[in-house]
């Protein structure tokens, strides 16, 4: 197995400093606007970006939240390893809001289609847009396109796409993996 560094910890921050700046042109004070990490990678980049909004862009009151699809899935009973959930924590209103799903690597759709079914239960937000780190372009299996996206990546079969979070992994990197 040999892996390849599509991204860098410097090459990350630069890519998470203009998502930032994206995210504030479409959502200026982010009143009506919520972020919510999908779990469990999603969740380290929104924390990062709120981080970041908050601290180097002066926006207050960010709403974050966590999602967890995993029994949203279309596949969670093919497994034959029993799956473990994580956490879901949306402790304020999605209805009529501007909601932004953030989530690592955008690969087949299908996390994504499940978290568009998982959010109603919340309630019914006035739009919905994806925000990913890595858009593995040539995958998908479902119509489902990234609103911002940090960096687009053509990975063939066989390949993988690997997020490190220095909070979870000790480095901030992101490498394409082959088998």
């Amino acid at each position: 197995m040999s892996q390849k560094v599509l991204l860098n910890a410097t090459e990350i921050n630069i890519a998470l400093n203009r998502l930032a700046c994206q995210l504030i042109e479409n959502h200026d004070d982010f009143s009506n606007t919520v972020l919510i990490g999908l779990q469990p990678r999603g969740v380290f980049l929104a924390e990062r970006l709120k981080t970041l909004l908050e601290e180097e862009y002066d926006i207050e009151n960010i709403k974050l939240g966590y999602l967890d699809i995993t029994f949203y899935r279309d596949d969670f009973r093919r497994s034959n390893k029993p799956l473990e959930a994580n956490k879901t924590s949306i402790i304020f209103i999605v209805e009529d809001k501007r909601v932004v799903f953030i989530d690592d690597v955008l690969f087949t759709g299908r996390s994504i289609r499940s978290a568009l079914t998982a959010i109603q239960s919340f309630g019914r937000p006035l739009e919905i847009e994806l925000l990913t780190l890595i858009d593995r372009r040539f995958s998908r299996h479902l119509p489902i396109q990234p609103d911002y996206r940090g960096r687009q990546v053509d990975a063939i079969d066989g390949e993988k796409v690997r997020v490190s979070w220095k909070e979870n992994d000790g480095e901030d990197a992101v490498y394409l993996v082959k088998n």
